[in-house]
């Protein structure tokens, strides 16, 4: 039994290897994030189903998420969305069993897997979201993405206030297929990635690009192979987005900053390590590349909610 229908809120059981404090850890790592709020260790967020924008509240433990809309209660259909939304967010479908088996006898991630136990890759199941914030992310730090990203979502996404507080969904692909670069220019993106951002909207919106094609794919090269023929799709976004939105183990952005930095801190480097080091590194992590890195992105920061 994944999760129990009580008509004005949800109960979800997470499998053995969870812990909800370690994700909410994951999700409150910026002040600056615009699509869910943290707050008395809880995460809100909105969700658009169909026509109806949703705000639901995430609480529990490690053995039972209850999740609440504190706004309104929506219908039985839009209550079972939003708990399969939740259950791909938290990536609950995977099991770590082999995975935690691998670390432990592994001297980098043996120390974090055991620190950070029952941390779950936090996913971003909208495509058209994760390739946006992937591409946003290229080439700048994070703080300016951040920024970059904020703009983005309160100009053209939908928002509702409660309790003082506004809640925003992500804008849709179908709004941003209809818009001209100069209107993300206007936001400060480059003008290469206002192309990429308005070129996959427009992919999407005339279905040459969908989640659901990706994921009949299954096999991890042709998923990387369909998502690089993409113009501004190069092998770091596609290996994010097919970690954070396609849910692939295998998923390896081995050219990513944090990963390199995280790699440096634990192993007392004086520098940060060559790919190949790094390659060398990863052999004992073959289909579980995609954990393995976000365990290493956690080991980053130590601040806790």
């Amino acid at each position: 039994m994944k999760w129990v229908d009580q008509e004005t809120y949800l109960e979800i059981f997470p499998p053995k290897e969870f812990n909800f404090e370690e994700c909410l850890v994951f999700l409150g790592r910026s002040e600056q994030e615009v699509l869910h709020q943290i707050q008395d260790k809880h995460v809100l967020k909105l969700l658009k189903i169909g026509q109806e924008l949703i705000l639901f509240k995430i609480g529990g433990n490690s053995q039972i998420l209850r999740i609440e809309f504190p706004s309104e209660v929506p219908s039985k259909k839009e209550r079972e969305q939003v708990a399969n939304f939740v259950w791909e967010w938290f990536d609950l479908e995977r099991d770590l069993t082999y995975f935690y088996k691998i670390s432990q006898s592994d001297k980098i991630l043996g120390p974090i897997v055991q620190k950070y136990s029952g941390l779950r890759i936090m996913g971003i199941p909208d495509l058209f979201e994760a390739l946006v914030w992937a591409i946003i992310g290229q080439q700048i730090n994070l703080t300016f993405a951040y920024t970059l990203k904020k703009r983005f979502v309160e100009k053209f996404g939908e928002s509702i206030t409660f309790g003082g507080k506004t809640f925003w969904v992500h804008p849709t692909f179908q709004k941003i297929a209809s818009l001209e670069v100069d209107d993300l220019r206007d936001l400060q993106f480059t003008m290469r990635k206002a192309e990429y951002v308005i070129g996959i909207a427009k992919a999407m919106a005339s279905d040459e690009l969908s989640k659901e094609a990706l994921l009949k794919e299954q096999d991890f090269q042709e998923m990387h192979k369909s998502l690089t023929a993409i113009r501004g799709v190069g092998a770091w976004t596609a290996d994010y987005v097919i970690m954070k939105c396609l849910h692939h183990p295998a998923a390896f952005p081995i050219a990513d900053v944090g990963l390199h930095n995280a790699l440096k801190l634990q192993l007392g480097l004086d520098r940060k390590p060559s790919i190949e080091e790094i390659k060398e590194m990863a052999v004992n992590w073959e289909g579980w590349q995609a954990y393995a890195t976000f365990y290493l992105w956690r080991s980053l920061y130590e601040q806790a909610i």
